[in-house]
């Protein structure tokens, strides 16, 4: 795995979803996602691949509603596989369960697609080398293509037994309802850089990767962010290399007039369509 989720760049580390049933959830993500349980409480599930780092955190609102159609929010957010043949155990087990999933090639990956039980879209993927990625003038080659699922099984014949313990949050991908606003808070306020376009659909990193954040307006132009209680995202984290790099941005977002709020060792602010991003170190 390259570079890319480590410093000096900024990535996403942990994302927290809303779910309907918490032990329905923790079953999933166990059984056919391959996480393990770090820590339970009544209404929360932190999970993790090595023991020792948050990835994903389940949490079960008291008064939570189904999930909410048309709405800003959660696409998916994108588990970064170690290698192909990573990604060949997976799909083996995909295939093994019966489990609904989508597949497709984008040039500088190969993913997997799902939905868990309350709807909150996931993708599994992995990464082609950077050297095989197509650049032109400042964009990334990427594109929808039918995935060679049978090249992929070949690469593996592995049980499997899990997520790898080096698995790691690759991006995440939200509906928004002003494509123009949210690219201008990422850009200018965040810090990223626009390294890809789709339609109704912009992608954005640090540091040269194909994406850390993705958003689209596929929803709808002009969707609200959906009930608080609403099954979907809770909030993700924006890992930043050092104080100083955090406190470049949180100037950058006073300036563009967008929410910060100091919450003990971290800082909280929200997109244009409402997504709630931890700024962590």
């Amino acid at each position: 795995m390259e570079k890319f989720h480590q410093k000096p760049n900024v990535f996403v580390g942990e994302v927290n979803i809303k779910v309907k049933d918490l032990q329905n959830a923790i079953t999933f993500y166990q059984n056919i996602m391959g996480f393990q349980v770090l820590e339970k409480k009544d209404q929360t599930a932190v999970l993790t691949t090595d023991g020792k780092n948050r990835i994903l955190t389940l949490e079960q609102p008291a008064d939570v509603i189904p999930k909410a159609g048309r709405t800003a929010g959660l696409y998916h957010f994108a588990i970064l596989l170690p290698s192909r043949a990573d990604l060949a155990v997976f799909l083996r087990h995909l295939l093994q369960t019966g489990y609904r999933f989508g597949a497709a090639d984008h040039y500088v990956s190969e993913a997997l697609y799902l939905n868990d039980p309350d709807g909150n879209g996931i993708e599994v993927y992995r990464d082609r080398p950077s050297h095989e990625w197509t650049w032109n003038n400042g964009l990334v080659d990427m594109a929808t293509v039918q995935l060679d699922g049978e090249g992929i099984l070949a690469e593996s014949n592995a049980e499997w037994t899990g997520l790898p313990t080096n698995t790691i949050m690759g991006h995440i991908h939200l509906h928004v309802g002003d494509l123009h606003k949210a690219e201008e808070f990422y850009t200018k306020g965040l810090g990223f850089q626009t390294v890809s376009y789709y339609p109704q659909a912009a992608f954005l990193s640090t540091g040269d990767y194909h994406h850390h954040i993705a958003i689209n307006t596929w929803q709808g132009v002009g969707v609200q962010a959906p009930p608080k209680n609403s099954v979907g995202l809770n909030w993700y984290t924006l890992v930043f290399p050092d104080e100083a790099a955090r406190k470049q941005v949180l100037a950058q977002l006073q300036q563009l007039g967008a929410p910060v709020d100091e919450e003990g060792d971290y800082f909280v602010t929200t997109d244009p369509s409402g997504n709630q991003i931890r700024l962590i170190i």
